[in-house]
């Protein structure tokens, strides 16, 4: 199965586990087992199916062919050329090709010039006017090329212009940026493109990144800080005619091999292996020479040569326009994108699978043990019911003021209750005292405070290395607030559960650990590239105060930001079935004492009363049937037999 199929098949599975949810979620509702909080959260998790996204990136120097591998990889089936390709630079800027239903087909371009603002491509996608909008006249292949020429884009700007947007100014002729006769730089025209383009594999979710080579990639950030670290896969492309070179290298090391060790999903590709095919040699001698190049590759690189894929995308491309199946078994095509949905689908479906598991579980069991607390409570109702057969008055009464008892008792414990809510309150505001953003805010002022007025590199490397301590310290004392919430918790869902029956289970879980090894990931990147002795040596201190916040605080907050949606949502799950259990067994003692009442007062016969609840006990046994198919249903779909993974 290609992997335009098997990204098909993965697509179909997340839309029928989507309708498995929402079927359930409408069940709910129709047999009233739902409440705002169950109702928000299983909205929210069909909305995370819905718009879920598959981030595939490809990083290489100029003139590697990324653009070609795009075109056949994923866009062949058009029956030409998405993005343009051909000799020299084509690709000037990161290019984002997805599919956004809200837009119109376009191109939308944010001019290089916003780079002086010193703000991220992220906060100027929140500003449509500052980017340029060509349309995409996806009827006219002809009309799509030309408005896909604008990722290529360069202008002339003086030297000094250049420096202050980030491009490294050389003298030399392989350099990428240097001074022309006329005294100016050639640098890309544009920061970013986002390419808006209703193909079938972008509307099912798929992102692809096409990135410049290392000069762009290292003068924008934001690219390895956020978006490579963010794809599910990342192709690595050299070319076959020149193996691993220096700038290559450095690409490899810096930015995507981050560690010294390749991530899961990270492919090495050995491109334009059609250079030698060589009439002159036989099959055999080409084929040792193509080896020999990607066993050398993986050498430089330090990784299995199983992870090199030599290939030649335009002859791929060529063979599946022209449906040549010789052809396209030579290029070698085939085995790189067996390896990528290998790696990539089976990655990225194991993500939505273990999240869509626990919120659904979750949920799942909070209604089963409504439904188990209702099913008791009805039990204890009739077997009240069935001992007062033959009785007289005087043992009615009796079994009222028991149950009347029983509900004062229970009234009482309320108080209890109430005032764990209180303690509650007050740990969860202790929480966010630590991992709310004014901390944050109040640590990056004073970090900022003390580099600009730094007037040593140790300086600058100390308030750098105190910001992420800090941060650090603020998740450490955040995670003990969460352990003493999660040791309260369990101690009252185990007394409610033995004083009053209530089915509770376990308090869910919660860590900040994810966020923990990100502030790792993001100090790392810091003490590479600013943070270095270097770099402290040999660039304006005011410029590395600079880039510090502009481009890694920004991160560290957007981390925070999610620590912060991540602890209100535990914060509202851990406390959601004990009130629903306390207001069910509120209920439940209410209707038991109502239904004696009634016996006692002779306005309803005992057998009437005892077949009522007898039909009530089958419905509820009926629901819990239905609830045990409807999550069967769902976790067949989650962890289907190997062999229809994809295809159910």
């Amino acid at each position: 199965m290609s992997l335009a199929n098997q990204f098909a098949a993965y697509t179909e599975w997340r839309s029928r586990l989507s309708a498995d949810i929402g079927e359930f979620q409408g069940w709910l509702g129709r047999n009233e087992l739902s409440d705002g909080q169950t109702d928000l959260r299983l909205t929210q998790l069909q909305e995370r199916l819905r718009e879920d996204r598959l981030n595939v990136a490809f990083v290489a120097e100029f003139s590697r062919g990324k653009s070609e591998l795009i075109n056949a990889i994923f866009f062949a089936d058009y029956g030409n050329r998405m993005l343009p390709s051909s000799a020299g630079r084509t690709t000037m800027c990161p290019t984002e090709l997805l599919f956004d239903a809200a837009k119109a087909p376009s191109i939308e371009l944010l001019p290089i010039e916003t780079r002086a603002s010193n703000s991220s491509v992220t906060e100027y996608k929140r500003f449509p006017e500052e980017w340029s909008v060509v349309a995409l006249d996806t009827a006219s292949p002809e009309s799509m090329q030309e408005a896909l020429r604008h990722v290529s884009q360069t202008t002339r700007v003086d030297p000094e212009t250049a420096g202050r947007l980030g491009f490294e100014i050389g003298r030399r002729e392989t350099d990428l940026f240097r001074v022309g006769d006329d005294g100016l730089v050639e640098i890309p025209r544009w920061r970013h493109a986002l390419i808006n383009f209703p193909h079938p594999l972008l509307r099912q979710g798929l992102v692809i990144l096409d990135t410049p080579g290392l000069n762009a990639i290292g003068a924008e950030p934001e690219l390895t800080l956020s978006l490579l670290p963010s794809a599910h896969a990342v192709l690595f492309i050299l070319a076959a005619d020149t193996g691993v070179t220096q700038s290559d290298l450095a690409i490899w090391k810096e930015h995507i091999c981050n560690g010294g060790t390749a991530r899961r999903g990270r492919l090495i590709v050995l491109n334009k292996i059609d250079g030698q095919w060589d009439e002159l040699k036989s099959d055999a001698e080409i084929d040792a020479e193509i080896r020999r190049q990607a066993e050398t590759s993986a050498s430089l690189l330090a990784v299995p040569v199983a992870q090199v894929f030599p290939v030649s995308a335009q002859k791929g491309l060529v063979a599946k326009i022209n449906g040549d199946a010789a052809l396209l078994e030579r290029s070698r095509l085939p085995l790189l994108e067996a390896a990528l949905s290998e790696e990539l689908i089976p990655a990225k479906r194991d993500l939505v699978r273990d999240s869509t598991d626990s919120e659904f579980g979750d949920v799942a069991g909070r209604v089963r043990g409504l439904l188990d607390s209702r099913l008791l409570g009805l039990r204890e109702q009739l077997g009240e019911l069935n001992e007062l057969r033959g009785k007289n008055k005087g043992v009615v009464e009796y079994m009222m003021g028991k149950v009347r008892a029983e509900k004062e008792e229970f009234e009482a414990g309320l108080q209890r209750y109430y005032a764990v809510r209180s303690v509650f309150s007050t740990l969860t505001n202790k929480l966010f005292g630590h991992l709310g953003l004014d901390v944050l805010r109040q640590l990056t002022h004073e970090t900022r405070a003390v580099m600009q007025e730094a007037a040593f590199s140790k300086t600058l490397s100390d308030a750098m290395a105190g910001f992420f301590a800090g941060s650090r310290d603020a998740l450490a004392r955040s995670n003990g607030e969460i352990a003493e919430i999660l040791k309260m918790m369990e101690a009252v869902y185990k007394k409610f559960a033995v004083e009053h029956g209530l089915k509770l289970g376990a308090p869910t879980a919660f860590s900040l650990l994810r966020y923990e090894k990100e502030l790792d990931r993001l100090q790392a990147w810091c003490d590479d590239h600013l943070n270095s002795m270097v770099s402290l040596l040999t660039t304006d201190k005011k410029h590395i105060t600079q880039k510090f916040f502009d481009e890694v605080a920004v991160q560290v907050r957007r981390a925070f930001e999610h620590a912060n949606k991540d602890a209100e949502v535990w914060l509202r799950a851990i406390m959601a079935p004990m009130e629903t259990q306390v207001r069910e067994h509120q209920i439940q003692l209410k209707r038991r004492l109502e239904s004696i009442k009634r016996i006692h007062q002779a306005t309803d016969t005992l057998e009437d009363r005892i077949a009522e609840l007898e039909g009530v006990e089958r419905g509820l046994q009926q629901q819990l049937q239905a609830l045990a198919e409807i999550v069967g249903r769902v976790r067949g779909r989650l962890d289907p037999p190997d062999e229809e993974r994809l295809a159910a």
